[in-house]
């Protein structure tokens, strides 16, 4: 039986190895981290993911989530542009640690998890790869990193690849149990947006960003405040929150490096970190997974695998950054004027899963909540 290890228990790294298993591979998972598990709050899964969760026999992700929300407003409650129904192609909402838990239950016997094993880089050759810790090295048929925007595996494989890039506003998240009839929508203001939607067990899911420096931290009293004037139910959803997470939104120059190098395979946003304006974040990694799982068991060789796997995912995860980057410069737009045009262009569009539709992409693979 041969050995992939994956760097990284995140959901991509836990959907590539549920992949590998299928297709008769033994997974050592390194994780840096005490303890493995997802924190956060909640993500939209299109059609095309869970179709792959569906083959790695994770089933029942529909039954556990709610409806994603479409539809954009301004900040006074004015609706631009309103929410449109995909029935069979619009994507669910759920949190981050059920959705984990889901695919962490089809863990068998071939995989093993270690934690506290801070991968220090690798060394593949013809034949392999061995993989460096600080006081250990494995050696493995196949890595796959998924170690997210900041990988270790990709900076030692292309140390010249410039990595992640600020985007120029933060991220806010939350969760908040408060009564609302609305199921969900997104607002934009002027370098400020926000948008919620509800989670399967009631609890509101909302997220909003904001322009400023990177590294500025706010607490949830700013958060409040910064928002507090908007259109019901934005102050009501902020005033039942409780815990704040907050996170510079970042992604990763273009042209994104290769995703294959002899025995090695990026994954997820250690491949193609994205900005969450498309909430196709962790639809790709598990579809990465999906992908990569179906090339090592077609192919004769795992090079081959992995050039055919680039070759497949490397084009498709570019649009969706590119994309994702011009949807996110276009809702941050700070100028009155510039932002009185972009409302009456939205308006004139007519639904707002248009606009976010990349060039080249399936429509029913994009979307329009930040939640990725």
């Amino acid at each position: 039986m041969r050995t992939a290890v994956v760097v990284g228990a995140g959901i991509g790294g836990a959907a590539a190895a549920v992949a590998l298993q299928q297709v008769g591979w033994r997974v050592i998972i390194l994780e840096r981290a005490q303890t493995t598990g997802e924190v956060g709050a909640g993500l939209s899964i299109w059609p095309s993911a869970v179709a792959v969760l569906g083959r790695l026999g994770v089933r029942g992700v529909e039954a556990d989530a709610a409806p994603g929300a479409l539809g954009m407003r301004l900040a006074s409650g004015r609706w631009v542009v309103r929410g449109t129904d995909l029935g069979a192609r619009s994507p669910v909402m759920i949190h981050r640690a059920q959705l984990y838990d889901r695919i962490t239950d089809q863990f068998g016997p071939h995989i093993t998890v270690r934690t506290r094993f801070a991968v220090t880089g690798v060394d593949p050759d013809a034949t392999g790869v061995t993989v460096r810790g600080a006081a250990e090295e494995l050696r493995a048929d196949l890595v796959v990193a998924a170690d997210g925007i900041h990988s270790t595996v990709r900076g030692a494989l292309h140390p010249r690849y410039r990595g992640a890039l600020y985007a120029g506003y933060t991220s806010y998240r939350g969760l908040a149990e408060v009564e609302t009839h609305e199921a969900g929508g997104e607002t934009w203001g002027r370098g400020r947006r926000f948008g919620f939607a509800r989670l399967v067990d009631g609890r509101i899911y909302w997220y909003a960003t904001a322009n400023q420096p990177a590294r500025h931290r706010d607490d949830l009293a700013s958060v409040r405040a910064a928002f507090g004037d908007w259109h019901t139910p934005i102050p009501a959803i902020l005033a039942a929150t409780t815990d704040l997470l907050q996170h510079d939104t970042h992604d990763l120059a273009l042209p994104l490096a290769p995703f294959a190098f002899g025995h090695v395979a990026l994954l997820g946003d250690a491949a193609h970190a994205m900005t969450p304006n498309l909430g196709r974040g962790a639809c790709s990694a598990i579809e990465d997974a999906g992908a990569l799982a179906q090339h090592l068991n077609a192919a004769d060789s795992v090079t081959t695998a992995l050039a055919a796997y680039d070759a497949e995912r490397r084009p498709a995860t570019t649009r969706l950054v590119s994309a994702s980057r011009r949807v996110g410069r276009l809702g941050q737009v700070q100028s009155p004027v510039a932002g009185a045009l972009r409302d009456g262009a939205l308006a004139a569009v007519g639904t707002i899963s248009s606009l976010r539709r990349p060039r080249g992409v399936d429509t029913t693979n994009s979307g329009p909540n930040p939640v990725g």
